[in-house]
């Protein structure tokens, strides 16, 4: 559905639309289990058949060739992420919103501890060495899908404001809400992706046409008349800080601030939030051979350059140690990696201006390209202090700009407690964080590996993963570490994504082989991309071992 023309004009049909899922929300809390089921497997169908079209699309928005391998990147983070997401779902409600944990445990100071990836053979032959783990809030339990066993006995309608980068992240945001959360959805799409919202719209027909989703279109008029909706019950939004604030606590900065200090927001309604970061990656020193520091410049290049870096987990500050012997190689691997990247689009907007924003601060920037109205080219700023509030630490860049910072460290366990303390309380938002650390150094630092882990604030820590796949795998809750209040939200509040359904996630920990074979998803010179992606489309359909031995050898190839 779409609200085409003036916003005048557009006000009786978004009435008209709110009404009509308030008029089904008590219907979708007595749907039984297995209708929604039913309704997830048709939704399968449905975004498989407009897969194809919604990558092409993608494609083309950001300047991509459909035919290239770099397509695949658009299977990944719209339809494939999509499917995942549902079939997951489907075996979530197979076990009444109670799937089995692999692995329970609880830590010495109790802390309880579930590994939920990988769950089958199959995944952990295509995820080898790769570990995710799912950390509960302290003194809290490991419960799961209490809402399928004590239903809300009122329902409720919920908004959810689309992202602008990643296709499926709208999507997702939308089944947590219904199928996490017990609530009805009203999406509107972001304005730089709306193309999406045609193939959301027939993807999730079967939700649509039972009146349980309506999906929308339109700027901040829209977002902002739907926010102060009477008839809308919560709010989830992915985007911005300055938008969260905006909707918070009112439009102006003077408006804002003066809620803030009398703790009177403006919006009363629950709003859960995803809200970017700063994202650093922590590199620990150690001794690494020729081809660990090149595979790990690859990795660093790939977190940068990853849809055209408009990620809120894209690489953005590459911490070592000033004692680390190997430093100045790796950087300047890095810097080889990231100059024969080739560039992106710089599809979002405000690129440019955020770019230029950087390179006013920092006149040591370097530039590993050429700046063009389309093209923001990866740079580089070395030296950059460690200090409480400096720009690249407290500045989501949102387009390709690497920050490099040393901190005074001579071996991995002083780096390790140092690193720790400036990524909690010098680098901006608790959303996600990357470590980098090789197994002969982790077998030597396995106390302090573990407690940096325990002490790190964020909602997803990777350790030798980019988080972007935390992302990816729906079973991993998502969002930012617990308790940012609403005075001062850094990278939001609330967590989706869960297909456990946990109560009270704390962090996400994927970790992974220091040298992962063969090439990863998200590595941005992956040669095999678009057909890996295809394959793994065709396995969630149908996971046999053919299917299987598809994606393996159309990964071989990458």
């Amino acid at each position: 559905m779409s609200t085409p023309g003036s916003f005048e004009a557009s006000v009786e049909l978004l009435d008209d639309t709110i009404a009509e899922l308030s008029d089904r929300k008590q219907d979708w809390l007595k749907l039984p289990i297995s209708e929604r089921m039913k309704s997830l497997c048709q939704c399968m169908n449905h975004t498989r058949a407009v897969a194809e079209a919604w990558a092409i699309a993608a494609c083309e928005a950001k300047g991509i060739d459909p035919d290239s391998s770099l397509a695949g990147e658009e299977w990944l983070v719209g339809p494939l992420a999509v499917l995942l997401n549902l079939k997951l779902l489907i075996q979530t409600l197979e076990a009444n919103g109670q799937p089995k944990l692999p692995q329970l445990s609880r830590r010495n100071d109790g802390q309880m501890v579930a590994r939920i990836f990988p769950d089958n053979l199959k995944d952990r032959l295509l995820w080898l060495g790769f570990s995710g783990d799912v950390w509960m809030e302290p003194g809290k339990p490991a419960t799961q899908g209490l809402i399928y066993r004590e239903k809300p006995g009122q329902g409720k309608v919920a908004l959810v404001l689309g992202a602008g980068n990643i296709a499926a992240i709208a999507a997702m945001d939308t089944l947590y809400k219904l199928f996490a959360e017990d609530q009805v959805v009203l999406l509107k799409m972001n304005p730089v992706n709306e193309y999406v919202g045609a193939f959301l719209e027939q993807a999730f027909q079967p939700l649509i046409q039972d009146g349980f989703l309506r999906i929308v279109y339109g700027g901040a008029d829209v977002g902002k008349y739907l926010c102060r909706h009477p008839a809308i019950d919560t709010i989830h939004i992915t985007g911005a800080h300055q938008t969260h604030d905006a909707i918070a606590w009112g439009e102006t900065t003077e408006q804002q601030a003066t809620r803030k200090s009398a703790n009177d927001p403006v919006l009363k309604k629950p709003l859960t939030s995803e809200l970017g970061n700063v994202t650093p990656i922590l590199v620990v020193p150690g001794k690494w051979s020729n081809a660990e520091l090149r595979f790990q410049a690859r990795h660093v290049a790939s977190m940068v350059a990853h849809n055209a870096s408009f990620n809120c987990i894209a690489g953005k500050v590459l911490v070592t140690a000033s004692g680390w012997q190997q430093r100045e190689e790796f950087l300047d691997l890095v810097r080889q990696q990231l100059a024969k990247t080739p560039p992106r689009k710089a599809y979002y907007s405000g690129a440019q201006q955020r770019y230029q924003a950087f390179l006013d601060r920092y006149p040591q920037a370097q530039a590993l390209g050429d700046r063009t109205d389309d093209v923001v080219p990866w740079t580089i700023i070395p030296d950059v202090p460690d200090t409480s509030g400096e720009y690249a630490l407290t500045t989501e860049a949102f387009c390709g700009v690497l920050a490099e910072v040393t901190l005074e460290a001579g071996n991995a366990k002083e780096f390790l407690e140092k690193a720790v303390v400036f990524a909690n309380e010098t680098v901006w938002g608790n959303l996600a964080c990357v470590m980098l650390i090789d197994p002969r150094t982790q077998r030597v630092c396995e106390v302090e590996l573990d407690r940096a882990i325990a002490q790190l604030r964020y909602g997803a820590i990777g350790i030798n993963a980019w988080t972007g796949m935390t992302f990816l795998l729906p079973s991993m809750p998502w969002g930012a570490f617990p308790g940012n209040p609403l005075t001062d939200i850094r990278s939001g509040h609330g967590m989706v994504h869960n297909t456990y359904l946990f109560e009270h996630p704390q962090k996400s920990v994927l970790r992974a082989p220091f040298q992962i074979l063969p090439t990863p998803i998200w590595f941005a010179d992956h040669k095999n991309l678009q057909n890996v992606a295809r394959r793994y489309v065709d396995f969630l359909f149908n996971s046999t071992w053919s299917n299987f031995l598809g994606i393996v050898f159309a990964a071989l190839k990458g």
